[in-house]
């Protein structure tokens, strides 16, 4: 916390999204966008008012994105805008990040990954417009402060925090397309509670962010091409030949339950890591598990373990601004 003053001050970076967007209606909860009214993160906060008086607010707009429509682009300047931040206002204690909830979690764990942060990092976002009936934006932004604040999260790396329960950002995803309680960490669960009076109720902490200092990428200016293919009863290995002809670095097979893919897609898996292509095999099971397999190491394709297929994509993305050795590849997913 800030030795200048009492109150901690947290920097709240608005991206759009749900949470930034002004319904038609009250009850306007599904196509709101039709509108095409974004607030301002200042002029949304203002419009709030009072919600976290213990806290001292620094809103930094960042750009209006429907979460649908951001990019790797984007996510490097937002780690930008939020180095530079910290270090020209060393008297900031925490970062809220705003996002539209499509990609939030995708979001949070590129900022989980690239950043190395001693305070408080916190995605959060909304189901509802702040105009609508019910709407999540007060309370999701209230929760999300306090977390920010909270001596705790400086160890977590970047949470996620949606109708008061806190995730790693790792392990959460998007479970509902409109319900308020639209988020879970399956099969870890919350990390914290965040009670109507805005205290935060830590139940475990994360270990020590071990990619901390993993990822250079101050001379990074874009990410490589990582794409997924999801495996299907019937498919063959036709987009993959076209993802390695569109110039994938490397792709993220989808496959299925088992951690395997389709018999169709093999050759076209194995022709494309011969092509100097990464492949790594993941599963579209919720809560599977690839490990390494002799039938991977005869194709030369590498484990998965047990994160989602587009946090893997994520994940490979970064590694590959700082290597292609197939092992040293194969040791960050199995740690990620």
């Amino acid at each position: 916390m800030s030795l200048e003053n009492a109150r901690p001050k947290i920097a709240v970076i608005g991206t759009g999204g749900t949470f930034a967007m002004q319904a038609r209606h009250r009850f306007d909860w599904v196509e709101y966008g039709e509108s095409q009214v974004v607030l301002p993160i200042d002029t949304l906060l203002d419009e709030l008012g009072g919600l976290a008086p213990h806290v001292d607010l620094f809103p930094i707009a960042f750009r209006a994105l429907g979460s649908v429509s951001i990019t790797p682009t984007d996510w490097l300047e937002l780690a930008r805008l939020i180095e530079q931040t910290a270090l020209e206002h060393p008297d900031i204690d925490g970062f809220v990040i705003t996002h539209g909830t499509a990609t939030l979690e995708e979001t949070a764990y590129f900022l989980d990954l690239a950043l190395n942060l001693d305070m408080g990092l916190v995605i959060t976002g909304a189901q509802r417009p702040s105009n609508t009936a019910g709407t999540d934006v007060p309370a999701n932004l209230r929760a999300a402060l306090a977390v920010a604040a909270s001596p705790q999260a400086r160890e977590c790396g970047a949470l996620v925090v949606m109708d008061n329960k806190v995730y790693s950002a790792r392990d959460v995803t998007k479970s509902s397309s409109f319900d308020l309680a639209a988020f879970e960490a399956v099969p870890f669960g919350p990390l914290a509670q965040v009670d109507a009076n805005a205290q935060v109720h830590w139940r475990r902490l994360l270990p020590a962010n071990a990619w901390r200092r993993q990822f250079d990428l101050a001379r990074v200016q874009s990410l490589p091409r990582v794409d997924i293919v999801t495996s299907y009863a019937g498919c063959d290995g036709v987009p993959i030949q076209a993802l390695v002809a569109a110039g994938s670095q490397a792709i993220i097979s989808a496959g299925l339950a088992p951690g395997r893919p389709a018999s169709g897609e093999a050759a076209a898996l194995a022709e494309a890591v011969r092509q100097g292509v990464v492949v790594v095999q993941s599963t579209r099971a919720m809560r599977g598990n690839v490990p390494v397999q002799d039938f991977l190491l005869r194709a030369g394709v590498l484990a998965g373990g047990d994160l989602s297929p587009h946090k893997l994509r994520i994940l490979v993305m970064l590694a590959l601004t700082q290597t292609k050795d197939p092992v040293q590849l194969q040791h960050w997913l199995l740690a990620g």
